[in-house]
């Protein structure tokens, strides 16, 4: 493992941020909804919990169910998307979220994540959180996580080169599709510590974001 926690400064020009175990705690209702999947398809539910966190819930199921046909998974996905965007009990931000976001108004950053418009939208009103300007969500790729396809968009977006952004992600999906992408990556929570970010934190609380003029933005992490 090669992330450290210890105080660490980066600087960079934008910043592309997970949603799920990154800015929110959705972990009660991922784990509710998949686990009665697991049992609906004779699965063991702590394997499946294993694969699902990052990924759109169509490609976790193809990796799950790999002689099933692909336009089951996409019709299935279609459900569970429902079902998790109307059981928003428990959803809460992670520590640190409100302050953080709050420290980038007006600093370029996106939201980048595996969930859709209206669930990615129901998760961040129940956490009381802003929304970014800009969001790429699981309709704007053609890929998911651990695909780079949707952090290369949102700096493509924000008219960023890729080595001058830093994504933030819990997931191993999610920091793969990073390191993919050619960015830095702040790990966030306790998923993120075996994956190997770059820097890995407890919680946004650890996280403090300034504007360093003609540099960019200034990370103090620890």
């Amino acid at each position: 493992m090669t992330a450290t926690t210890v105080p660490t400064v980066l600087t960079a020009r934008a910043l592309l941020l997970d949603m799920d175990g990154t800015l929110v705690n959705s972990d009660a209702v991922v784990e509710r909804c998949w686990r009665r999947w697991a049992d609906r398809h004779g699965l063991d539910a702590d394997e499946v919990m294993r694969v699902v966190h990052g990924r759109q819930g169509y490609a976790s199921m193809a990796l799950l169910l790999p002689d099933r046909p692909m336009a089951h998974n996409h019709a299935d996905n279609a459900r569970m998307l429902a079902e998790e965007t109307a059981d928003l009990d428990g959803v809460v931000p992670v520590p640190g979220a409100p302050e953080f976001l709050a420290s980038l108004a007006g600093l370029p950053h996106a939201l980048v994540t595996s969930a859709d418009i209206a669930l990615s939208t129901a998760r961040m009103t129940a956490a009381g959180l802003p929304l970014p300007d800009l969001r790429v969500t699981a309709e704007s790729v053609g890929a998911s996580k651990p695909d780079p396809e949707g952090f290369l968009k949102a700096a493509a977006e924000l008219g960023i080169d890729p080595a001058d952004c830093v994504v933030f992600e819990d997931s191993a999906a999610g920091i793969a599709a990073g390191r993919a992408a050619g960015m830095r990556v702040v790990g966030v929570g306790p998923r993120a510590d075996f994956h190997d970010p770059d820097v890995v934190v407890r919680d946004l609380t650890q996280v403090r974001v300034d504007s360093a003029g003609e540099a960019g933005l200034r990370l103090s992490i620890g």
